[in-house]
């Protein structure tokens, strides 16, 4: 028998969990570790909720091993190892966050859905929504943290630039038109929808949102939650909501053919539609509304302009250091050659930051007007890329050029420009 096997089998069950998941946060790993020890695993999922909205967490991760559950957060899009708990202290675990969820605890066979909610858990600061799926493992369980829903970001907040803000203002003055936030999942596109509503939100208008789910409640407008079950979708709440004179509408998401029809004949019709789409990039919205059969004039006639957006990391405010861009950092930062002066950000790695050296998020922004020139290139059944460069010939900065920025201005990394870079397939 070899070493390792002996030591594998001599060790706890909290040494071998432990080797699956090194802490990214030693005090609050610590903290959790303790109370472990010391009370019922059932009494530190409150603990855990409670951290993971301290910390500034979107979701919890409960991953199942073959030898317990390994504890993560999600911050600032990325995953951190927080706690190793071994099985048996695990199933209790589950089983409590399961009951707060409202949740079946003897039917763990299929995906299930629950909700903890903030009002009966004192405590927690927002609603939580749980999601379960069994595993070759056991059970894996993904709390989702709502966001503040009486909290709505101004535009100023969110990172545009101000030319890009001009433009977006320029958008949110058409009287009617089809107006979409894109990105992959993730991307702060919600947020960004709902910062739009608030500038657009007023006494004198009919403001009706259609949302899966209803994430922030905005003061002054009709916000319907779709219900599938019952048969509210997105296209029956679209329908109704047409036959009830609104002055802007928006749609949580535009996911199949039928709702982004109804969508684009609205936005000719004398409203204002916004709405979410997952696209690469602000032109290639475009063949996304094609891809569901809208003809290419019919989108020339109804878009008015489209936001594409990313996240990236913030290097700490706390714990960073200026340094002189090497090489690659200059080639991908287009630096003049002869720019010897220019210092860009790097964050330190410290508890305090996950060890990850970078603190928050913010948002890079393209922003596409559909112009003269941009409607003819969508209504020659342009291909998406030749519609991108008509729109950067006519001033239009790209995600690219956007997230150059804030290295320069030292907000953000190189690493986080590089990201970006090989996400949009931008070279």
């Amino acid at each position: 028998m070899t070493e390792a096997a002996t030591t594998d089998e001599t060790a706890s069950g909290e040494q071998l969990v432990a080797r699956h998941a090194r802490p990214n946060n030693a005090a609050l790993a610590a903290e959790l570790n303790e109370l472990l020890s010391v009370v019922e695993p059932a009494s530190v999922a409150n603990m855990v909720l409670q951290r993971a909205f301290a910390h500034g967490a979107t979701d919890i991760h409960l991953d199942p091993t073959t030898l317990g559950t390994r504890i993560r957060f999600r911050v600032d899009g990325t995953l951190q190892d927080i706690l190793p708990i071994p099985a048996e202290k695990a199933a209790v675990l589950l089983s409590r966050i399961r009951v707060m969820a409202g949740m079946d605890i003897t039917d763990r066979r299929r995906p299930s859905d629950g909700a903890i909610s903030a009002d009966r858990h004192p405590g927690l600061l927002r609603d939580i929504r749980v999601g379960s799926t069994p595993t070759i493992n056991g059970e894996r369980l993904v709390l989702r943290l709502m966001p503040d829903a009486e909290e709505l970001n101004n535009l100023t907040s969110l990172g545009f630039y101000d030319d890009q803000l001009s433009a977006v203002k320029m958008l949110l003055n058409a009287p009617y038109g089809l107006l979409l936030v894109v990105g992959p999942v993730g991307s702060g596109k919600t947020t960004t929808v709902h910062s739009l509503l608030k500038e657009l939100n007023s006494p004198e208008k009919s403001v009706v949102t259609i949302e899966d789910p209803v994430e922030r409640r905005i003061p002054g407008t009709n916000q319907i939650q779709i219900d599938t079950k019952t048969g509210l979708t997105f296209v029956n709440a679209l329908r109704g909501t047409l036959r009830q004179d609104p002055n802007i509408i928006c749609i949580g998401e535009i996911r199949d053919a039928e709702t982004a029809q109804i969508a684009c004949r609205a936005a000719t019709t004398g409203v204002l539609v916004l709405s979410t789409l997952h696209a690469n990039n602000t032109a290639s919205a475009v063949d996304v509304l094609r891809g569901f059969g809208i003809p290419s004039m019919a989108i020339a006639d109804c878009l008015r302009g489209v936001i594409s957006q990313r996240l990236v990391r913030k290097v700490c405010d706390q714990s960073r250091e200026e340094v002189e861009p090497d090489d690659d950092a200059r080639r991908l930062l287009h630096m003049d050659e002869h720019d010897h002066e220019t210092r860009i950000v790097q964050g330190i790695s410290t508890d305090a930051n996950f060890n990850s050296g970078y603190s928050g998020r913010t948002a890079v922004f393209e922003t596409m007007l559909v112009s003269h020139d941009v409607r003819n290139a969508i209504g020659n059944n342009t291909a998406a890329y030749e519609i991108q460069q008509v729109a950067r010939n006519g001033g239009m900065i790209s995600l690219e050029d956007a997230t150059r920025r804030k290295v320069y201005d030292k907000i953000t990394s190189v690493s986080e420009l590089r990201r970006i870079m090989g996400d949009t397939q931008l070279e």
